[in-house]
């Protein structure tokens, strides 16, 4: 459970009221932390919590982590002293929460605390990026290491916009498509139905099938949407707590015709511009694919990266490693990473190997886009323009008689 936030006022040794917000197991806690600032606590309150959906700019963002990084990464290159430099930052936000998660790193960084111990405290930074933080700041190269992981995490922004550019279309003109067809099959079909009933005449095979399905879906549309939505929400919790569905889903999205070379390739890209940025902090192969071993995002890459680990204790290399994992990983990543080993460029081999996969991706994305759209095209003619050509075709049929 989160510790509760403290609005505090006090006095500085300038003699100067100075106020702020501070996140503690206690009230008591927040004021020994000041004294040890030099600040006399005049009051401390509890903060109320609001529910969540009152809350403005409550939450932070991956992107808002990135962006603070990179900002701090800048300052610290620049010469600024790592404590006026959160000054600056929190002066330049206008995000209430960020503003509130500078400040209380910065009062515990103050207090004491190495940054990488400030930052645990804070849910947005996960372990890698503590742990990173934590290598720089025992080889005193701080900002470095926070313009590394600056760019990985840029890099990893950039690849998670591809792929998502990959479904946003697709899933948008699929979700207009069924509130288009719901709503021709609930209001439309249904108005031509009364005008056709007093033709007194047989009705095309195809105008009675969208007549029935119009009827069907008025009578059980709602019912059938319930259900599949439950059936969608089952699946997930089954999914959660299943971890063999999840690997014969995750192996199956791998083998998908299109779709399971561009997971391949994003996976691979992960994996590497990872363990890159692992490597290159200075930390141990070993535990660098003790680390990387979730980034990929899917289940096979995980099990495989945990057997290289063994293999790399058992005194066996990265790139005959990479070879007993049955083809998830290219030969490109094998002989690259073999390239790195013997000439002791490990780091720059597998950054460049994440370079070609994330434009391999990014390239993949625009082919597969430009293939979704006649296809799409030709789906909505058939729905739509068959929808259209059953409801019309009465009526082409009865001026030609008359």
């Amino acid at each position: 459970m989160a510790e509760p936030i403290f609005l505090w006022r006090g006095v500085d040794r300038e003699g100067k009221n100075v106020n702020g917000e501070m996140q503690a197991p206690t009230s008591s806690a927040v004021t020994d932390t000041l004294q040890r600032q030099r600040i006399r606590a005049t009051s401390v309150n509890r903060k109320l919590s609001l529910p969540v959906w009152l809350q403005r700019n409550a939450t932070v963002s991956s992107s808002d982590v990135t962006r603070l990084t990179r900002q701090l990464a800048t300052l610290l290159q620049s010469g600024v002293p790592l404590l006026q430099a959160f000054d600056i930052m929190r002066r330049g936000l206008r995000h209430t929460a960020l503003q509130q998660m500078v400040q209380d790193i910065r009062h515990h960084v103050e207090g004491g605390q190495a940054l990488h111990q400030a930052l645990q405290r804070h849910a947005v930074f996960d372990a890698l990026f503590c742990n990173l933080v934590a290598a720089g700041e025992m080889a005193g190269m701080l900002d470095t290491l926070l313009d590394r992981i600056a760019h990985h995490r840029e890099k990893a922004e950039a690849l998670r916009s591809s792929l998502r550019s990959a479904l946003i279309y697709p899933t948008a003109v699929l979700v207009i498509a069924v509130v288009v067809m719901a709503l021709l099959l609930s209001f439309v079909v249904p108005a031509f139905e009364g005008i056709f009933q007093s033709f007194n005449a047989e009705l095309p095979a195809l105008t009675r099938f969208v007549i029935g399905l119009s009827s069907g879906w008025q009578r059980h549309g709602w019912t059938l949407l319930l259900l599949v939505l439950l059936a969608v929400w089952a699946l997930q919790q089954w999914a959660k707590r299943s971890k063999t569905l999840q690997w014969r889903l995750h192996g199956w999205v791998l083998h998908l015709p299109i779709a399971g070379k561009l997971v391949r390739q994003a996976c691979m890209a992960r994996w590497t511009r990872t363990l890159a940025t692992l490597f290159a902090a200075g930390i141990t192969l070993t535990d660098a694919l003790d680390a990387v071993k979730g980034v990929a995002g899917n289940l096979h890459y995980q099990d495989a990266t945990e057997s290289m680990h063994t293999q790399l204790m058992q005194g066996r290399s990265l790139a005959q490693a990479l070879e007993s994992t049955n083809g998830l990983f290219s030969p490109m990543v094998v002989q690259m990473c073999a390239i790195g080993e013997e000439s002791g460029a490990l780091d720059r081999m597998l950054d460049k190997t994440a370079e070609h996969y994330e434009r391999e991706v990014t390239a993949t994305v625009a082919k597969l886009s430009t293939l979704m759209e006649p296809f799409i095209m030709v789906v909505l003619g058939l729905l739509i323009g068959g929808l259209v050509v059953a409801l019309y075709l009465p009526i082409f049929q009865l001026g030609q008689v008359v």
